[in-house]
């Protein structure tokens, strides 16, 4: 599929140019090596190509027989990265499995397992079991155990990520729409409580709302992201001219990319990512859609989660930039800096391209 594979190179090159401007300045600070984090973002960027060859070579067969194995190996880190000595802490959150000279964020091999999982179960239900409640309530139990070792650890964006993602996916499955409203409904009163019930959680949710009123507190970040915006106005300042990341903007290679892109290649370079993820979510729910008329369930099911957590994640990242939704830490796919999402990312684009390819192999 050449524009969904032009828009994914596309996005990965912007996005390794971005991480290089964005990050010279930390890492000369901070480690005294300016292509710290560019050097690591290429190497990363080869590692998710040489996994997603990889992932391309194997039949689609293949990861409907393991989705089950899959999925119980991420639960395995999902329980393990909360032991005591063996998770690694960051910034209040234990997300990171230490692998020597790399630490792996557990939840972006969640969102794949999870993704692999719910395909191949929903495949195996025939058109009487699809329309029964019955059939929802081990799929519903199990994402809401993954739900909450994710919150334990705590990661509330990857929460939502994975919640919403499983739902669109029950509801392109031709999941009754009674059950699945009622599904919907307990899902956001679930996420809300859980949003209010800590007060950091509260305190973020709330603070998006007039940055302004505390910008050298709860508002900072989203205060320093909104003068990004603004700077950069028609075409930006100007690649590697930006000055928010100069030590304004608090994780600026990584959660907020996206401002700093703004503020360097203005409106018109903004556009032109939305564009190009435009072009990937409607691609990819081609792919799926084809491979659902084709009669390939699984693999329809599963180009239908891939599309849509990019997707997601992709609008919740850019809404949290521009301060449409409340701050989340979440990296914008394929372009912010991050090892375990880059590669999980790239490699689950081999498996989609894959299903293009062996879709198109029908008759």
């Amino acid at each position: 599929d050449i524009p969904l594979f032009i828009s994914i190179i596309s996005l990965v090159s912007l996005g390794f140019i971005m991480v290089t401007s964005s990050s010279i300045e930390v890492a000369d600070n901070n480690l005294g090596k300016p292509f710290h984090y560019a050097i690591h973002q290429g190497i990363y960027i080869l590692v998710g190509i040489f996994l997603s060859t990889l992932a391309f070579s194997l039949k689609i067969d293949t990861y409907k027989n393991y989705a089950r194995p899959i999925l119980l190996l991420a639960i395995f880190f999902l329980v393990i990265v909360l032991v005591p000595g063996i998770g690694r802490t960051v910034n209040g959150s234990t997300r990171w499995l230490p692998l020597g000279i790399v630490a792996f964020q557990v939840s972006e091999f969640v969102k794949l397992a999870i993704i692999l999982y719910l395909a191949s179960y929903l495949d195996r239900l025939s058109k009487d079991e699809i329309s029964s409640i019955n059939s929802y309530f081990g799929p519903i139990c199990l994402v809401a155990i993954i739900s909450f070792l994710l919150l334990m650890e705590p990661d509330f964006g990857a929460t939502v990520v994975v919640v919403t993602t499983c739902l669109v996916m029950l509801f392109l499955a031709d999941a009754p729409l009674k059950y699945f409203a009622v599904l919907f409904i307990s899902c956001i009163i679930g996420l809300a409580t859980i949003a209010i019930s800590a007060p950091y959680r509260l305190k973020r949710l709330t603070s998006f709302l007039n940055p302004w009123e505390n910008q050298f507190d709860s508002g900072y970040q989203l205060t320093q992201s909104l003068i990004a915006f603004g700077r950069g106005e028609w075409f930006g300042l100007g690649l590697g001219s930006g000055i928010q990341k100069l030590f304004f903007l608090p994780e600026s290679h990584t959660d907020f990319l996206f401002a700093v892109l703004a503020e360097e290649l203005g409106l018109i370079g903004s556009l032109s990512v939305l564009i190009l993820f435009i072009v990937f979510v409607y691609r990819g729910m081609k792919i799926g859609l084809a491979a659902k008329q084709k009669k390939q369930r699984f693999a329809s099911y599963v180009a239908y989660g891939i599309t849509l957590w990019i997707g997601l994640q992709a609008v919740v990242s850019i809404g949290v930039n521009t301060g449409i939704l409340p701050t989340k830490g979440l990296t914008l796919p394929f372009m912010s800096y991050g090892g375990s999402s880059l590669v999980i990312v790239i490699m689950a684009c081999g498996i989609l391209l894959k299903i293009n390819y062996e879709i198109n192999k029908i008759p």
